[in-house]
């Protein structure tokens, strides 16, 4: 305070009180958020504090039809759908089984083979097609629907189980209502007082096709226990119910792009043209070959060599459209911002790899890696994978088909990435499995291979080998085996440092 603020509060001190108040809340005023002061920056920005699903509700149709509309008509979303899909399934995520008995496991994985080649209830993929379809539907309408579908053992099924999957629009979006003992529906799902899904409100066959050539009528939503449905979608805040587009922040960035790469197409076509323009006094003389447009109007045209006398006082102006340029640097900046918004690197979702080299398009796929596993283990794993797996052991159980009451568990391998630099890399997991910080297991299931299997497959050929009389780098004896022991002469290594080289 200073010498003023002390004489008023003597004087006055209700009316210092007050100033020192102000003085204090104009401090606290600078010292906020610049994002939450309102003025000239922030006219216009509206931010209702509203929840996910108040948010979602209202537009989430119009979200995915348009989104739709993109991959269907845009390159550039149809490429980024394609790059998606097969940077997050490939070849399709497989299981092994795990269980107590060696044999067990061995018996559950040749069963899952047969399950995986006939559980599309359309027959028309097996398993890893179905996970293509179940992303592509992911990332294009933001959720998706797979029904659990078991079947009869009449059916000839290996396991009496298959899967049906459905656009989110079969989901009955317009049903929300509380329900007695404290249960609501939100947008077509159910839950119970406690807040766990129950139940979805799901149409038989698919909504859009009611009045159109099949000439079906509407249909109406069945209530399906939630146990029969898997519900995939990415969450992005708490208490979300329904999946949204991934999209949903480019959608007007792209339709801009349309626009511009429309005008800018037009615009190359008038430079192209040839244009002249006559001018003088009017008569029937013409100047080339005339023709009458549908509007009475002529229109003249030349030809290549053609020499052509005018009458005195007429005289001809050619056009020439000025040209812009920056046609090309704009739209390299706006594809930056439209995959960085559906998760992809500039390089993936265009494909022009004019700019960069080894390490630049390396640091880029180590982080768009980095997405597609959490994506795979925190989405598509728990909430496709296991259950479908534990669904699929439970109807082998009960079908007679794996013993009843086994403990049978999976676990899954996803598709490797392709290596930009494969000698360095395999090199990076040698050097890794040799110093203790891998093991041989998990370096080769970082190629998307099942670590067991191909042990097994190691072992067999080198039995095969061994009966031949040969060897390979790859058998780890081949430094500690002597010529006597294996009937072939192999020079034993003489330090570690040589052991590993002939390793």
């Amino acid at each position: 305070m200073n010498w003023f603020d002390r004489t008023l509060g003597v004087i006055a001190p209700g009316v210092g009180l007050r100033r020192a108040r102000q003085r204090q809340a104009l401090e606290v005023l600078a010292r906020a958020y610049e994002g939450a002061k309102t003025g000239r920056r922030t006219e216009g920005w509206i931010t209702p504090g509203t929840g996910a699903n108040s948010e979602i509700g209202p537009a989430l149709a119009r979200l995915r039809a348009r989104s739709r509309d993109l991959v269907r008509n845009n390159p550039y979303a149809a490429k980024a759908v394609q790059a998606l899909v097969s940077n997050m399934v490939g070849t399709g995520l497989m299981p092994r089984a795990r269980a107590g008995e060696t044999e067990l496991a061995r018996q559950a994985d040749r069963l899952w083979a047969r399950f995986a080649s006939e559980c599309d209830a359309d027959g028309l993929t097996d398993f890893a097609g179905l996970q293509a379809l179940i992303v592509r539907s992911l990332v294009e309408s933001g959720e998706v629907l797979v029904r659990l579908r078991p079947r009869r053992v009449e059916d000839g099924l290996a396991v009496p189980l298959q899967l049906q999957v459905l656009e989110p629009d079969h989901l009955d979006t317009g049903r929300t209502e509380e329900l007695p003992g404290g249960g609501y529906i939100l947008q077509g799902v159910e839950f119970d007082p406690l807040g766990r899904r129950v139940a979805y409100w799901l149409y038989p066959r698919h909504p859009g096709e009611a009045g159109g050539l099949s000439g079906l009528g509407h249909p109406v939503a069945r209530r399906v226990p939630a146990d029969q449905v898997l519900h995939l979608f990415e969450r992005l805040r708490p208490g979300q119910v329904r999946g949204v587009p991934w999209f949903a922040p480019v959608m007007l960035k792209l339709r801009d792009l349309d626009d511009y790469d429309e005008a800018e197409l037009v615009r190359k076509k008038i430079e192209a043209c040839f244009a002249a323009f006559v001018t003088g006094a009017e008569d029937e003389e013409t100047l080339g070959r005339a023709q009458l447009d549908a509007a009475g109007r002529r229109v003249e045209s030349f030809e290549p060599g053609m020499i052509e006398y005018l009458e005195p006082g007429k005289d001809v102006k050619f056009a020439s459209p000025a040209a812009s340029g920056g046609y090309a640097e704009y739209m390299r900046m706006q594809l930056h911002a439209v995959a960085a918004g559906v998760g992809l690197t500039y390089e993936l979702l265009t494909g022009d790899l004019s700019q960069v080299n080894y390490s630049s398009i390396r640091a880029g796929l180590i982080e768009f890696r980095r997405r597609m596993e959490a994506l795979q283990w925190q989405l598509l794993v728990p909430g496709l994978c296991q259950p479908v797996w534990r669904r699929f052991v439970l109807a082998a159980q009960a079908a007679g088909a794996l013993p009843d009451g086994a403990e049978i568990a999976a676990e899954w391998t996803a598709p490797r990435f392709e290596a930009v630099d494969p000698l360095k890399d395999i090199q990076a997991d040698v050097q890794a499995v040799r110093a203790g910080v891998m093991t041989l297991k998990e370096a080769i299931a970082r190629q998307g291979y099942e670590p067991a299997q191909v042990l097994r497959e190691i072992a067999e050929t080198n039995a095969e080998l061994d009966a031949l009389g040969l060897i390979l780098d790859s058998d780890p004896r081949r430094s500690t085996k002597t010529g006597q022991d294996s009937g072939r002469e192999v020079a034993p290594a003489s330090s570690d440092e040589d052991r590993n080289d002939t390793e």
